[in-house]
This record gives structure tokens, C-alpha cells and sequence, in this order.
């Protein structure tokens, strides 16, 4: 049974509601969809799932772009209704009819509708009845579901039996690969781990002819030259060794005998500290960045202009169309300027994955609109891609950190941040780096040394605790890190300090002992930031990082509203060049903004995301 059907325009004006379907929904399954589906470029999907307490919706939709308007039916996802495209098709026909800008109630319209689900419904029932094949696999996938069919006839139950058996094979070596994908990204299936075997043997088999040379080796790069004549003459001569070179001194000085850069250090802990505060200036975050000259984006428009169309279409149709305008653009028309962009933006590192779903939003978003004239559907389509980036990458809900310290500290309690991430992105140098910009501003900062589990974590976060002259709450290794948090707030309470920066030990997304022990950190100490710490580098894998990351901290926590992500600090952005597509990779992924980046190796070295400056990089 269908729950809901409504008409609402793109800027959220409710035109018209079913009122016989008028029930009482659970949750806010209409404003999730808004939230998390069109406003974050999800439009191309066919569906939306949405779960609350004791329901669990799927929400379907199209669009009247010419006109702006949204249909969108809602029903129990357990019912698997057939006829809700068809019914949305068919109401979005008639309602276009009689819709009229100047017109905000459409009573006239319940007639129409009933008749037309009526209409849709018995058309997905003679649908049904007349193949036999299409409606086995409608009940072998309800029964797949945990739903019990009534008893029907033999051959149907044949039929069923028949396909249900496939399927189950099918989804067994399905299961099988998704395991082994979940659990271990490095296993191979046997056939491939034979090939391995058989190929190293052979390898084996060629090196064990002679012993490895490291001579050889060495001389192949002090020449350069010809790797068959470099062999061949030092298997017959053997090289003389020379002398080694003696140091030389430039000055009567003698030489240290220590290279030791670090602070000396007391056994109580006292010692010389060195203040980098005073040498280290201003922190970018607080710099404004000035984009480039225009030229770029005007080159990339001509770029982009030039290429499609001229594959698809002649010069003059191409032409006359840019001049006349074209009554209403189709998928055909906009799939050359689309499969361009999906080639741009996948060649700056965004997900294959996210440049397909995002191309699939901006043509339903353009399709069945009017072509302005003087206009060429490669301008149009650049254009909303423009606009989809710039909506994606804007941060949907202000986090400002330092208004919320000062919040918190009115409260007489510290603002705590846990910084999470996979291991070796650089999460403790750039905790230290946030704290330098928070001391910059008058903050008191403690740092929680809560990675227990890798060795030298905890003098690594020393180290920077010392030399930005910040305490340090530390009980060692093989601890359990929640409590270790636990107790560094508590300290922190009575100590007087605004912020609580929290080291966490990196992890990979499918090690779930550890993801455990984070999800308890996260539950135990309720902290006010969670930061995912990802690098810049990442392509593909920033998808998975951030996907199972949320979806472990939900499965795993004891709270029945788990949080998640809350906002993410992009590392290494200096060594990316124009590859910047991780940055819209991850945001899209997770919905977080990215709040911070790392881009150098100083403290001063984190700025903010200057959304203009990707999406004119990502599009260029």
C-alpha cells in the first residue's frame, strides 16, 4: 500500500498531497530524502531507503525540471510495490497539465490521482498475471526477505524452486567474494593465487641459474647504461674497489660529535624548552587565499565547449541549435558533455564511483529543460556540474570551532576533539598543528596521548606537547584509550583547560578489534568533534576509508543514535598538484565538510578548503 504522494516545488512549497494516503509516518522520512539525497547530488539514484523506529521506507521520485517541480511516493519497503514508477509518470504528466505558477492548492486534483492509481495498479497487475517468469522472481525475492508465500500451484512452485536454486549459488559465490573483500583487502581468489605461484616459480627457477650479484646492482646505477652490456662485463672483470673518499673540512672546527636536535630532558620531565610559537607566524587558517586570474576557468570553458558536440553532431546543427534554442533537452543530448566531465573529473582523483553518480544527477537534474538560446548544451551541462560541486563542498551545517569553544567553556566544561583516521596519514602532526592555531587565539589546549598501541605515539605527542608549551596527558602503552580520554578530560576540568585535543591510534576501516576500541571511545566520552584524518593522495580507497568508518562506528556503538563523522581534516594537500578529487570523494561519501588542510610540514601549515579554488581546479 502505497503510504505517501506529494507534489512539492525545488523550493519547497508543498503543492499538492494524497489525502486518502494521508498516514502517520514515522520519523521524517520527506526532509531526509531533501537532506540527504537532492541537495547532496544524489538525484540520478532510482530509490532512497530510509529506516526509523518500527518503519523502513523506500522513497521514489522524479522531476518536471521545466517547471520545477518534485513528485515523490513514499511506501513500506517491504512490499515491493510494482506500479509506483508507472503511477509516477502518469502524475507528473497530468498534474504539468494543470499546474500554474500563481496557483498554490490543487483540490481538483484528488479525481485525477485516484483514478490514475487505479489505473497503475491494474496495469501492474495484468503485467503480473500475464508473465508467469517475472512474478516467480517478484516471490523469490520477497521470500529471500524473510516474507512466507502462500501455497500456489506445482508448476509455479517449480518455477520457483528452479530459480531459487540458481540464485542461491549465485549469491553463496557472491557472499564468498564480499567476505573475503571485507575481511582482508590483500586475499586473492585460488585461481589467482595459483597463477601467482605459478609465475614466481618460474621466477625462482630463472634467478636460481646464478647467485644474485649486489655488484651488479650497484654498478646498473652508477652507469645507467645497457642493462645486457653492464652484465656481461661484470661477469668477466671483476671491479677493483677504491678508496673511499675522505670527509672534507671546510673550517678548524672540529666536528660534532652529536647530531641530537631534540629538547634535553630531565628525569622529572624539566628541561630546556624551545619556544617555536614566536618563530613559526601566523597560521594560514586565519590567511585568506586569492584565487588566480580568470584565464584558467576561461580556458577550460573553451576546452570543454570544444570537444563534445563536434563528435556527436555537425558544425551547423550544433550551431543552428546553439541559435534557435531546443524545446527540451534529452539524455542523448547531454551524454557526450557528460562522459567528458566523468573523464575530466576522474583524471583529478575523484572516485569512478562518485564522478558516475554525480553525472547521473546533473543530467536528471537538466533533463527535459529548455536550452536557452545563443547557449550550447556543453556550456549548460558544464554549468550545473559547476553548481552541483560548488553544493557539495559547501558545508551544510556551520562548524565553527572557536565560537563553540567559548560555548563550551561558559558551560565550565573542556570542547573535546577526537582525531581518527587510518594509519599513516598524519593525524598527530596535525593535531599539533590545530593546536598551534587554537593557541594562537587564546585557546588552552591539553593534549590526550590515547594512541596505546603503536610504538613511539605517545614521545611523538610529547615532543610537540613540549615545544608548543601545551600539557600532556599520558599513561603509557597497553592501555585501554577510552579510559585514558576519560581521565585526560576530567584532568582537564580541573585544570582549567578550553580544548581537549585527542591522539587516536590509526586503524585500517576493516580491523575490527580496533574500530571496537574506537567506537567505545567515541561512546564513553561523547566528544564534541570527531575529526577523520585522510590524505589528500587517496582516490578510490577515500571511498572505502570513510564509508566503513561510519558504518563500523554505527554497527559497533552501544548508543541506539551512534555518532559518526563529524568533519574532516585533508593531509598532504601540497603534494597533490591539480589531483584535488579525494577532497570531493570524501565529502560526498560521508556528508562531512572538510574543515581543515594540511599542506606543509610547520605549524603554521593548515588552512581552510577554498571550495572556488577546487571546483574551478576539478573542472579545469
Amino acid at each position: 500500500m502505497l503510504e505517501q504522494l506529494l507534489i512539492f516545488t525545488r523550493g519547497g512549497l508543498i503543492l499538492w498531497t494524497c489525502k486518502e494516503l494521508g498516514n502517520a509516518l514515522k520519523g521524517s522520512p520527506i526532509d531526509t530524502l531533501i537532506r540527504s539525497c537532492l541537495l547532496e547530488e544524489r538525484s540520478g539514484d532510482a530509490s532512497f531507503n530510509y529506516d526509523a523506529p518500527g518503519a523502513s521506507y523506500t522513497l521514489k521520485w522524479t522531476f518536471h525540471n521545466e517547471l520545477g517541480l518534485v513528485f515523490v511516493a513514499l511506501y513500506q519497503r517491504i512490499l515491493h510495490l510494482l506500479y509506483v514508477d508507472d503511477l509516477l509518470a502518469m502524475v507528473k504528466r497530468e498534474f504539468s497539465e494543470i499546474y500554474d505558477p500563481k496557483r498554490t492548492v490543487y483540490h481538483d486534483f484528488d479525481e485525477t490521482f485516484r483514478q490514475l492509481k487505479v489505473e497503475a495498479e491494474a496495469r501492474a497487475e495484468d503485467l503480473k498475471k500475464s508473465n508467469p517468469v517475472g512474478r516467480a522472481l517478484v516471490n523469490s525475492k520477497k521470500q529471500g526477505q524473510g516474507q512466507k508465500n502462500g501455497s500456489e500451484g506445482g508448476n509455479k512452485k517449480k518455477s520457483e524452486g528452479g530459480l531459487k536454486s540458481d540464485g542461491g549459488e549465485g549469491d553463496n559465490i557472491k557472499g564468498r567474494k564480499m567476505e573475503n573483500g571485507h575481511s582482508n583487502g590483500h586475499i586473492v581468489s585460488s585461481k589467482e593465487s595459483n597463477m601467482g605461484s605459478h609465475i614466481n616459480g618460474k621466477e625462482n627457477a630463472s634467478s636460481n641459474n646464478g647467485a644474485f650479484d649486489v655488484n651488479k646492482l650497484q654498478k646498473l646505477r652508477v652507469k645507467g647504461g645497457k642493462k645486457t652490456d653492464t652484465v656481461t662485463k661484470a661477469s668477466k672483470v671483476e671491479p677493483k674497489k677504491k678508496p673511499t673518499k675522505k670527509n672534507r673540512v671546510w673550517d678548524d672546527s672540529p666536528p660534532e660529535t652529536k647530531l641530537d636536535f631534540t629538547d634535553p630532558v630531565g628525569e622529572n620531565g624539566e628541561g630546556h624548552i624551545e619556544v617555536v610559537a614566536a618563530d613559526q607566524g601566523e597560521s594560514m587558517m586565519d590567511k585568506e587565499e586569492i584565487l588566480s586570474s580568470e584565464s584558467e576557468e576561461e580556458d577550460g570553458d573553451v576546452e570543454m565547449n570544444s570537444k563534445p558536440d563536434a563528435k556527436k553532431k555537425g558544425w551547423f546543427s550544433s550551431m543552428f541549435q546553439s541559435i534557435a534554442g531546443k524545446a527540451n533537452l534529452e539524455k542523448s543530448d547531454l551524454e557526450p558533455a557528460l562522459k567528458a566531465l566523468k573523464d575530466r573529473l576522474m583524471t583529478k582523483n575523484v572516485a569512478e564511483e562518485i564522478a558516475e553518480k554525480l553525472c547521473e544527477s546533473v543530467a536528471a537534474s537538466l533533463e527535459g529543460k529548455k536550452l536557452a538560446s545563443f547557449t550550447r548544451i556543453s556550456s549548460t551541462v558544464h554549468a550545473a556540474m559547476e553548481e552541483a560541486l560548488t553544493r557539495i563542498l559547501t558545508p551544510k551545517r556551520s562548524i565553527d570551532i572557536l565560537r563553540e569553544v567559548h560555548a563550551a567553556k561558559e558551560q565550565r566544561k573542556p570542547y573535546v576533539v577526537v582525531f581518527v583516521g587510518v594509519n599513516g596519514v598524519g593525524k598527530s602532526t596535525n593535531l599539533a598543528k590545530v593546536a598551534y592555531w587554537l593557541l594562537q587565539h587564546d585557546v588552552s589546549v591539553m593534549m590526550a596521548a590515547c594512541d596505546t598501541f603503536r610504538s613511539g605515539a605517545v614521545e611523538q605527542l610529547r615532543t610537540h606537547a613540549r615545544r608548543l608549551q601545551i600539557p600532556i596527558f599520558e599513561k603509557g602503552y597497553e592501555k585501554d584509550p577510552a579510559v585514558v580520554a576519560k581521565e585526560a578530560i576530567q584532568e582537564a576540568s580541573r585544570n582549567g583547560s578550553d580544548v581537549v585535543l585527542v591522539d587516536t591510534a590509526g586503524r585500517m576501516q576493516d580491523n575490527e578489534p580496533l574500530m571496537r576500541a574506537l567506537s567505545k571511545l567515541i561512546y564513553l566520552n561523547n566528544p564534541d568533534l570527531v575529526l577523520f584524518v585522510g590524505e589528500a593522495l587517496v582516490g578510490n580507497d577515500a571511498v572505502d576509508q570513510l564509508s566503513k568508518f561510519n558504518q563500523k562506528l554505527a554497527d559497533l556503538s552501544a548508543s541506539a543514535h551512534p555518532r559518526l563523522i563529524d568533519g574532516i581534516l585533508l593531509t598532504k594537500f601540497d603534494t597533490i598538484d591539480d589531483k584535488v578529487g579525494a577532497a570531493l570523494s570524501m565529502v560526498y561519501i560521508s556528508g562531512a565538510p572538510v574543515m581543515f588542510v594540511g599542506c606543509g610540514q610547520s605549524y603554521t601549515d593548515l588552512k581552510k578548503l577554498n571550495v572556488k579554488s577546487i571546483v574551478k581546479t576539478l573542472l579545469k
